[in-house]
């Protein structure tokens, strides 16, 4: 059985990223992709699926890409309880966090972070755009460190290979805009959901038993409930970076439907790598970049390499939406000035970026998962989530919009 589906995953992974870079290599680029897109991007996809997969890309790579981030947050807790975490907290807030940002975003048309956070903070929005900028360079470093690592271990190539490629990539598509960013998030979403379903039923398949006897009863480490929310608060902060895809929403229905939808989107490729890596648990919790250690247990090269292939592709997917998020505010001040943001501008702020994280990612992925992502944590908890939640949640009922208290110049 295992030899099957070796070969079934590596044809079907390798036909789905082939499809994909074939559309991409087109004379029209990327934007070629809006053909594959017509036929199921209609206004139901657009209005309550688009917003959860551009917030799966968004979030996988600072959040699961390389399973370094379920270790440190979910198998710390142990199986069981990592994934009552996983289900239970991480998924829940994600959807309701996303349900409120999205309404309130149709209802005061703040579609990037800066006028979002100006309804709903006031004259204290700079708070977010601080802790956004911060979060921004480490998941950037995270993205380098980890591509760095992947083909080091994978392909054996230098570590400032990957590090540079992903950067070059993100950067690419930066440049490109909205459209190009919004088609390329939502068609890689759907092929990384097909190889995180082969990579599921493979570790089913030859390690079943070690998975089912991971979860005998045992009783609950007591830091399962902080583990989810500390989760679920570092990576909310990305919500503001998919902003720009709710401007699709036109009703209440359709805004809450999309963030409701938007936890289980992001969190269903979480638990499939999960229920993969459980099978080698205790053992698991030292490796560097877990994913790898599960693809050479599978033994498969060929599905390792189209795994890989596909992770890397998260991580440009996660740094080209966090930084759009950037650009997006940069260029809503020139619209308010009236003027049109210069061609330039948007890859020179892509570079700047990339160039800082680049030299971040010399602390390596561990120490920057593990120090700099709990940290931060409770900074988007205190000017985000909560906020939304309960402020931002009275305004909505109100339909009342906060700018009152914004100076006019405030930028």
């Amino acid at each position: 059985m295992g030899g099957t589906l070796e070969r079934v995953s590596a044809v079907l992974g390798a036909a789905s990223v082939l499809r994909f870079a074939g559309m991409a290599s087109h004379s029209t680029g990327l934007d070629t992709l809006s053909s594959g897109w017509d036929a199921v991007q209609g206004n139901w996809f657009q209005k309550y699926l688009l917003p959860g997969f551009v917030f799966q890309s968004v979030v996988i790579a600072g959040g699961y890409g390389t399973g370094r981030e379920i270790v440190e947050f979910f198998l710390t807790q142990g199986p069981t309880g990592g994934l009552v975490a996983m289900i239970l907290v991480s998924a829940v807030i994600w959807s309701v966090v996303s349900a409120a940002s999205f309404e309130f975003a149709r209802v005061f048309r703040s579609y990037d972070y800066r006028i979002f956070f100006q309804r709903l903070l006031g004259r204290a929005w700079w708070l977010f755009e601080v802790s956004y900028i911060a979060q921004l360079l480490l998941v950037l470093a995270v993205i380098g460190a980890a591509a760095g690592a992947i083909l080091d271990e994978t392909f054996h190539l230098p570590y400032a290979v990957g590090v540079v490629g992903v950067m070059a990539a993100v950067g690419f598509l930066v440049f490109k805009g909205s459209a190009t960013i919004e088609k390329a998030l939502a068609a890689w979403s759907v092929i990384l959901y097909g190889v995180y379903v082969v990579l599921f039923v493979w570790s089913f398949a030859r390690f079943g038993e070690e998975i089912v006897r991971a979860f005998e009863p045992q009783p609950l480490d007591s830091g399962w409930l902080l583990a989810g929310v500390k989760y679920a608060g570092y990576n909310l902060s990305v919500i503001p970076a998919v902003l720009f895809v709710v401007r699709h929403a036109q009703t209440r229905t359709e805004a809450l439907g999309a963030g409701l939808l938007a936890g289980p989107i992001a969190m269903v490729p979480a638990l499939l790598f999960y229920f993969a890596m459980v099978a080698h648990y205790p053992v698991i919790l030292d490796r560097p970049v877990p994913a790898n250690y599960v693809l050479e247990l599978l033994g498969s090269r060929a599905f390792q390499i189209v795994f890989q292939v596909v992770l890397f592709g998260t991580l440009i997917e996660t740094g080209t939406g966090m930084i759009h998020a950037v650009n997006e505010r940069i260029a809503s001040v020139s619209e308010e000035r009236g003027r049109h943001l210069a061609p330039f501008v948007r890859p020179a702020v892509a570079v700047a970026f990339l160039l800082i994280a680049t030299a971040l990612t010399r602390f390596g992925l561990i120490g920057l998962i593990a120090k700099g992502y709990g940290t931060l944590t409770w900074a988007f908890i205190i000017v985000f989530v909560i906020p939304v939640l309960t402020w931002g949640v009275w305004l909505i009922a109100r339909g009342r919009n906060a700018t009152t208290t914004v100076p006019e110049n405030s930028q």
